[in-house]
């Protein structure tokens, strides 16, 4: 096949199984010749277009049917959301739940997914079972093998959450700044989040926006990606604390410990926690609620709060002083679309 045959076949395909067809083995082969006819270094960036085209193809072929684990099966429906390092698949199991397949996109990120998998299941090993739905439930982690390149990857199973949004899309939808009252809510329930996990001897590592997620109707708060986690677990494997990779697009969100490659502790995921949420109120925030964050973010980890339920309660006498007795205020988050 020349340049020209495969650029014609690629015009014609309307799907996957009209370009690849249906064996793994010989879509594998078909997919790795057309890569090397139109990949854009081999024709000067002529072709660009073309080998998107195929990519995209090619990943709809390889994201769509059934996984079968030891466990059970997961029917894969497409894409659902891309993370920092991974990708997301909506899907359905063996007893037709709704799930979440995560992947990475690169293999050399497996030990991040594995970190990942063992902080949600000492989460609910060694933390208190009332707190669960903060954090997402892992249904299993296996190993699934990618029929094109025969890499190894590490997956992760979880189970699907429904009416959530992060806290980027909440920042969007109020881009005055979000009304301190409301913010109030989410700021509590990620203490909650935080003095959970940590009583269950897990650091998150990685608390920002899109790692945060809330419900507004219900005023629920789930604490997502725990893939730069540092269980407590891990302590024999690697007693060095350190949260084990950065988002480098967030890395002046980080306290200064992460970067000098300093053990972490529950004062770090505080100090992100609360830079989430000042900047969700921006300028709206009164200055007793900016005096009380300005104490969560002071440069020096030792001298920061690192107790999450200590600090819970001090933010809610803070605000009882601020906005009287507490009560439900319903939130509405407006379409940004």
């Amino acid at each position: 096949m020349n340049l020209d045959e495969a650029l014609a076949r690629l015009d014609a395909a309307r799907t996957p199984a009209d370009l690849f067809g249906d064996d793994d083995a010989e879509a594998a082969r078909a997919y790795r010749g057309l890569a090397r006819l139109v990949h854009p270094d081999a024709t000067g960036g002529r072709t660009r277009a073309a080998f998107d085209r195929l990519t995209a193809l090619w990943d709809a072929r390889r994201h769509a049917g059934t996984i079968t684990t030891a466990r059970g099966s997961y029917h894969l429906a497409g894409r659902a959301a891309s993370g920092d390092l991974a990708d997301l698949f909506g899907a359905r199991d063996g007893r037709d739940r709704a799930a979440l397949v995560k992947l990475p996109r690169d293999p050399a990120d497996n030990d991040l997914l594995e970190r990942e998998s063992v902080a949600l299941r000492q989460l609910p090993k060694d933390g208190d079972g009332r707190f669960l739905p903060y954090v997402p439930r892992l249904l299993e982690t296996f190993r699934h093998r990618d029929p094109a390149t025969g890499a190894l990857r590490r997956a992760n199973a979880i189970a699907a959450l429904d009416g959530f949004h992060n806290l980027a899309e909440v920042k969007a939808a109020y881009p005055q700044g979000l009304d301190p009252r409301d913010a109030a809510w989410m700021w509590r329930r990620l203490l909650v989040a935080l003095g959970f996990a940590h009583r269950a001897g897990v650091l998150h590592g990685a608390v920002l926006p899109e790692h945060v997620l809330i419900h507004p109707a219900e005023h629920g708060l789930v604490l997502v990606d725990w893939c730069y986690s540092v269980p407590g677990c891990y302590a024999h494997t690697d007693p060095s604390g350190r949260v084990p990779a950065m988002v480098d697009r967030y890395a002046d969100r980080y306290p200064a410990e992460v970067p000098a490659r300093q053990a972490a502790s529950p004062a770090t995921d505080l100090y992100m926690a609360t830079l989430c949420m000042t900047e969700l109120m921006g300028d709206r925030a009164p200055k007793p609620l900016r005096m009380f964050a300005k104490g969560c973010l002071l440069p020096s980890q030792r001298r920061r709060p690192g107790d999450a339920w200590r600090l819970l309660a001090e933010f809610d006498e803070l605000l009882e002083r601020l906005y009287g007795p507490r009560r439900f205020r319903p939130f509405h988050l407006p379409s940004t679309s």
